[in-house]
């Protein structure tokens, strides 16, 4: 059972650097093509290797390359060398380990042991989560005082004041969340809102506690100082604010830091009031049951689904050219999506003729509930970009009063009516 330990243990870290750290460059994609669609512009699409564009990803990975190898360039006025270079390696852990303690499925029993799967295997998870959140805002300030550069310090002085303004409210937010769900485990808020409110509405905390989403949502936007809460880099007045003096993989690792903060702010989101890892009106239990029946309704949907994706790609990517690498590059993601379909198909219809033991039934469920999670943070990550190329930059005053006079005190009044509820009503 050791070999099994360490094998679960090595899979929840690698899951959890995939969906942090490895999204990164898809996050960058994205939020390039989105920014291009809202334009009415193409975005990134010329970037290739021996002519294979995958739509644009390749450019991700083309300047990923391009900081790595440019010149580290650190202005002669630095005179806090050390706390120049750590304030960037502060951000980008304190960014990734923020995401180690999200639950991507539910706790996967192997034989006589069980497992919780995510990257660290904590019960304080909510706690750590914004332990860390609050000490990335460090590396912001540390950096924009040690770069010796005016238009640097009044970003650090801006990125401290608005984590000032907006942690309040975020920790406000949450109280009225921990009353209801009672725990500050993760895990546990995820399987309450597995269960259903009025025997058909999902026990998600967005429909408990609508206000607390709202206000959490806003926060995080401001914590991960992503527009319309970017004025701690506003170029605008700043220049680049607390990066300004920044360069090579020293900016790079900013760079990627706000996007795994982002991808881990989104996680966070949809563990506390979109259900987590859990589907809609099918919990742990109830996916454990009827597991022949979800595999059989994959097995008709995956292809479906793959057939009206592909129409749509090869709609969508035919070039006047007849030579043109672009018609090819759509041939062969069809063929990779129909090898694909093939693998699914066979790997599901093994189970159905063989059978599955109830460790390959909890294996599936983890699977399931996996891609569930996946999904999920993928649409709330598109809504952080979305959000960033829809709405303008606030205004110093407008941010603060917002963070003061609006989330504190609605926080606050969200607190007081929920406990009225709960004491009144035993909930």
């Amino acid at each position: 059972m050791n070999l099994v330990l360490v094998s679960v243990v090595i899979i929840n870290i690698i899951i959890s650097l995939l969906f942090s750290l490895g999204a990164a460059p898809i996050l960058v994609w994205i939020e390039r093509r989105v920014a291009g669609f809202i334009q009415d512009r193409l975005g990134p699409n010329r970037c290739n290797l021996g002519g294979v564009r995958l739509g644009g990803l390749i450019q991700s990975f083309a300047d990923m390359l391009k900081l790595v190898f440019k010149e580290d360039y650190k202005p002669n006025s630095i005179k806090e060398k050390l706390f120049f270079t750590i304030s960037p390696v502060i951000v980008f852990v304190c960014s990734y380990l923020t995401f180690m303690v999200i639950p991507f499925a539910d706790d996967l029993t192997i034989g006589s042991q069980t497992f919780m799967m995510q990257g660290l295997p904590l019960d304080l998870g909510l706690l750590w989560f914004l332990a860390f959140a609050g000490l990335s805002v460090y590396g912001i300030i540390i950096g924009g005082w040690a770069s010796n550069n005016k238009y640097s310090l009044l970003g650090g002085l801006r990125a401290a004041a608005q984590v000032i303004s907006y942690e309040a409210a975020m920790g406000l937010s949450l109280i009225a969340i921990l009353v209801v769900y009672g725990s500050v485990n993760l895990g546990d808020m995820v399987r309450f809102q597995g269960d259903l409110l009025f025997g058909f509405i999902p026990s998600w905390g967005i429909f408990l506690q609508p206000v607390a989403a709202i206000l959490f949502i806003v926060t995080a936007f401001a914590e991960t100082n992503r527009a319309p809460f970017d004025i701690a880099e506003g170029e605008s007045e700043i220049v680049g604010g607390f990066h300004t003096e920044y360069s090579a993989m020293r900016f790079g690792l900013f760079f990627v830091g706000e996007y795994v903060a982002m991808s881990a702010s989104s996680a966070l989101i949809i563990t506390l009031f979109f259900g987590g890892y859990q589907i809609p009106w099918a919990n742990t239990q109830v996916l454990k049951e009827n597991i022949s029946l979800v595999l059989l309704l994959l097995m008709i949907t995956i292809p479906l689904l793959s057939f009206f994706f592909c129409k749509w790609i090869a709609k969508n990517n035919k070039w006047t050219q007849e030579n043109d690498i672009r018609n090819k590059e759509a041939q062969w993601l069809i063929k990779a999506i129909f090898t694909l379909n093939l693998v699914i198909l066979f790997v599901i219809a093994s189970a159905f003729i063989f059978g599955i033991s109830k460790d390959g039934v909890n294996i599936s469920v983890a699977i399931l509930q996996t891609v569930t999670f996946a999904i999920k943070l993928l649409f709330m990550n598109f809504v952080f970009v979305w959000v960033r190329w829809t709405l303008p930059r606030f205004r110093y005053d407008h941010l603060q009063d917002l963070g003061w006079k609006i989330l504190l005190p609605l926080s606050i009044a969200n607190i007081f009516f929920t406990a009225i509820f709960v004491v009144v009503f035993g909930a």
